[in-house]
């Protein structure tokens, strides 16, 4: 039973250091692989993945992400009480349709670290990552390693692939029009598509639009996305 005990010990204490490595790993060098995009390459999708450094992105993809999924992104630290209080509302009236009150920070965590899913155990391992990362990396690092491993596509992972898929350019040069379209599709890429643009997407791409015009002017907003 001791023995049982101490190696249980040394597991724990051996996953715990490596979680800390990881992180730090992470502030400067993109993941090699998530387990989303495992479970991609897994499920037959494939994996069309380019990483790009911040300075190789349009402004306009990051403004388009932060209108679409994170309006507070520069000012809150990690969670959005807000959002979360009405994604419950709203999931407590529509039991059969989902809502998430996720910013891009917690997206980051469970990308980055976790797997797709819900759960007790996995939503508690995701406030500790996004704790994490909003204490160890900065705002453009969160954003940065968010564009280039969120899935935008069927087995399509980060701007980069995503621009050279759709718009047959590069993440840098993409258009406020072009930004919001693959902002669209984030809620559930392999069903709001690009190209063909599905209804989902023609929906949100206009009300995208909108706030992507009405964050412009923000001074934070600005801060981040130069």
């Amino acid at each position: 039973m001791q023995k049982a005990w101490r190696f249980t010990k040394r597991v724990f204490l051996i996953l715990f250091i490596s979680q800390f490595v990881y992180l730090f790993f992470c502030k400067w060098i993109n993941p090699p692989i998530t387990l989303t995009q495992l479970g991609s390459v897994i499920g037959g999708y494939g994996l069309q993945r380019d990483y790009v450094a911040y300075n190789e992105m349009s402004s306009n993809i990051k403004l388009a992400v932060m209108a679409s999924e994170d309006q507070l992104f520069p000012q809150h630290s990690g969670f959005d009480m807000k959002a979360i209080e009405k994604a419950i509302k709203y999931n407590e009236k529509h039991p059969n349709r989902r809502r998430g009150g996720s910013t891009i920070s917690q997206q980051v965590a469970k990308n980055v670290f976790l797997w797709q899913g819900g759960g007790f155990i996995r939503k508690g391992l995701e406030v500790y990552f996004t704790f994490m990362i909003e204490l160890l990396w900065s705002k453009e690092r969160i954003l940065e390693t968010y564009l280039n491993v969120a899935e935008m596509g069927k087995g399509i992972f980060g701007v980069q692939a995503a621009s050279r898929s759709y718009f047959k350019k590069d993440a840098k040069n993409l258009t406020r029009s072009e930004a919001a379209k693959i902002a669209a599709c984030l809620p559930n890429p392999k069903l709001y598509t690009v190209k063909p643009m599905s209804r989902k997407v023609a929906q949100r791409y206009d009300d995208i639009m909108r706030q992507m015009n009405n964050l412009g002017g923000d001074a934070d907003i600005q801060d981040v996305v130069k």
